[in-house]
């Protein structure tokens, strides 16, 4: 059999299929799994060990056409069985006009037609982590076609390789950039490129910095995508001690390469916050209008800084008060979870 899953469309949901992507493999350890996914996914699975191929896509603007040529080259690679972790339309119409045999999906925007296995949406998501969304969807896989009901017995997996020569790489890429090798490094994720909302303030980022270099003596990096430079820059120009700046001098592979090098990261509810403590970082995340219970990163290496207000979480992209679920959160805060971090205190 050839299975081919649809990945998601955001890098931090792309982690959290990791755990159901490693069950899948796990309940089909000789079976072909090929992850259908935006070609920046590459940089997130590059190493890992629990697919076979990643054929990847870019998302045309012309959304008919797009579906018309994926759904060709799904055909050509004669897949037996489609998974589908996004709920869109689109990709179970793709799946569907590749003639795939099985597809399963949960039933979702009116699509229950297009699945040949549509499954019902648990009670739970709205209160549940997304992981067990995922891992949900591999379970009901497993009990259709195997038989058994195992997936959901087994504790999540969210660890991502990173392979020996992508680490040296991505040491040298510091070491190039002016980070001293002899000093913890801290990274700070400033941006989010699909939420205003989610941005804790640019001067308490800048503050952090200075606060970090001067009285932990860590060297400070700025990391993030191109679409993120800008507030990078604005950090930089409002920090008395300079960080280093990687924000869009890396692509996905390596920035996910340089995260598993460093000490700490700090930043917003982002898709670097999932990635890091996946590789293996200690991360604090910044949470304010989106829900830690069902999107934190899904990792022992986590801590979630958090204020407790009457609004939150909202989920909007822009707040339309005061943004008090962000700055009730001091530089103080911040800095005193980083000092303990680094002085080996475990991650709450």
């Amino acid at each position: 059999m050839r299975i081919v899953v649809r990945g998601t469309n955001w890098i931090g949901d792309a982690i959290m299929t990791i755990p159901a992507l490693r069950e899948l493999r796990r309940i089909f350890p000789e079976t072909s799994i090929t992850l259908h996914s935006r070609s920046w996914a590459e940089g997130i699975f590059r190493d890992a060990s629990f697919i076979d191929a990643i054929l990847p896509f870019e998302n045309d603007k012309r959304r008919y056409k797009n579906i018309s040529i994926q759904s060709q080259i799904l055909s050509e690679r004669g897949f037996d069985l489609a998974i589908l972790f996004p709920n869109s339309f689109e990709s179970a119409l793709t799946a569907m006009l590749a003639s795939i045999p099985k597809r399963i999906g949960y039933n979702k925007d009116l699509r229950g037609l297009l699945l040949t296995d549509p499954i019902p949406v648990p009670e739970w998501k709205a209160y549940r982590h997304e992981v067990y969304y995922y891992l949900n969807l591999i379970a009901e896989v497993e009990k259709r076609f195997l038989g058994t009901e195992t997936v959901l017995q087994q504790e999540p997996d969210s660890t991502l390789e990173i392979s020996n020569q992508r680490k040296a790489v991505a040491r040298k890429t510091l070491h190039d950039a002016g980070v001293d090798s002899s000093r913890r490094t801290i990274a700070l994720g400033v941006g989010s490129t699909n939420s205003c909302a989610k941005r804790w303030d640019l001067e308490n980022y800048a503050a952090l910095n200075d606060r970090l270099q001067t009285e932990l003596m860590t060297n400070v990096v700025l990391m993030g995508s191109l679409g993120e430079a800008g507030v990078s820059e604005s950090v930089y120009d409002l920090s008395a001690r300079k960080p280093v700046i990687l924000t869009g001098r890396t692509d996905l592979a390596e920035a996910a390469a340089v995260l598993s090098e460093i000490d700490v990261l700090v930043s917003n509810d982002m898709g670097l916050a999932h990635i890091a403590p996946a590789v293996g970082t200690k991360t604090a995340v910044i949470f304010g209008p989106t829900n830690p219970a069902t999107t934190q990163p899904f990792s022992a290496n986590v801590t979630v800084i958090r204020k407790e207000v009457e609004c939150s979480p909202c989920m909007l992209r822009e707040c339309p008060i005061d943004h008090r679920c962000m700055t009730r959160i001091s530089v103080a805060d911040v800095f005193a979870i980083c000092e303990q971090i680094l002085n080996g205190k475990l991650v709450e």
